[in-house]
């Protein structure tokens, strides 16, 4: 990224957590432009990272490599319709907008290579995780572009099939949620048990967090971890198997199931 140009359209809590890992990764302030309709926040931005804030987004994309939106969904197809005049056609669009399809951008930008991607909310404390997905109008060196931008935040995965990327948004976009309903089941339920609610919440986190780092710092996968904690006619045992008779995993999937539908039916109507 050390000589690539990247605007952003939109200056967000998304945009600037990737704003933030480009700027800690190195990349020169003078490579970097944002627009943002708030001059509060144009000013809070320049300040915290020193690079130059636009009220204008056809301003901001002038002379860019990299074209990154970052708006909310319902404002993609103003803002998209509005800067197709000014954008030049080598220049690599990245969308994070959720449920906005490549087909919809390409109606409302005309014909340019498009990478859209499915950040998670972690992305803020650069422990995300993305999906991404190219048109087949994007270059190796614009795919190479896209999976720098995103990696500055987390881990970039790539999909070949766009339509996977509800998958992905029910899976990883949607799942800080899930584990934040995990964490506050468990702060109750420990608190109920008797324990004072600041210890059950210090204990839950903190288990959540070992948790996480045992699972992805293992060679093994998350069931045969399960199993190692899991001493036959203990406590654990007692609770996997109350999990499994209320129908755990069977609801884990209808509910991810639920969140992909969503994500095609949002993509459906927004995209119109």
């Amino acid at each position: 990224m050390s000589n690539t140009r990247i605007a952003f359209i939109g200056a967000g809590n998304m945009a600037t957590s990737l704003i933030g890992g480009l700027r800690a990764q190195g990349v020169d302030a003078a490579l970097i432009r944002a627009s943002d309709p708030g001059a509060e926040q144009r000013a809070k931005v320049a300040a915290e990272h020193g690079i130059e804030l636009f009220a204008d987004n056809a301003q901001a994309i002038e002379g860019a490599d990299v074209v990154l939106i970052a708006v909310k969904p319902q404002m993609m197809k103003a803002v998209c319709e509005a800067l197709r005049p000014s954008l030049k056609p080598n220049q690599l669009v990245v969308s994070i907008a959720a449920g906005i399809t490549c087909a919809s951008m390409n109606t409302w930008l005309g014909e340019h290579p498009i990478v859209r991607c499915m950040p998670n909310t972690p992305a803020l404390l650069r422990q995300g995780v993305s999906g991404l997905y190219a048109t087949a109008r994007v270059s190796s060196e614009q795919r190479q572009q896209a999976g720098q931008l995103l990696s500055a935040v987390g881990i970039v995965l790539w999909l070949d099939d766009e339509k996977q990327l509800d998958a992905v948004t029910a899976v990883s976009g949607s799942g800080p949620a899930y584990f934040f309903l995990l964490i506050e089941a468990m702060t109750a339920a420990g608190e109920k048990l008797g324990l004072p609610r600041e210890t059950a919440a210090q204990l839950t986190l903190q288990t959540a967090l070992g948790a996480a780092l045992m699972a992805t710092g293992s060679d093994v996968d998350a069931a045969e971890l399960r199993r190692r904690v899991t001493s036959p006619a203990g406590t654990t045992e007692a609770a996997i198997k109350s999990f499994q008779a209320g129908g755990f995993e069977a609801l884990v999937e209808t509910a991810l199931t639920a969140a992909a539908h969503r994500s095609a039916e949002m993509a459906e109507q927004l995209g119109q």
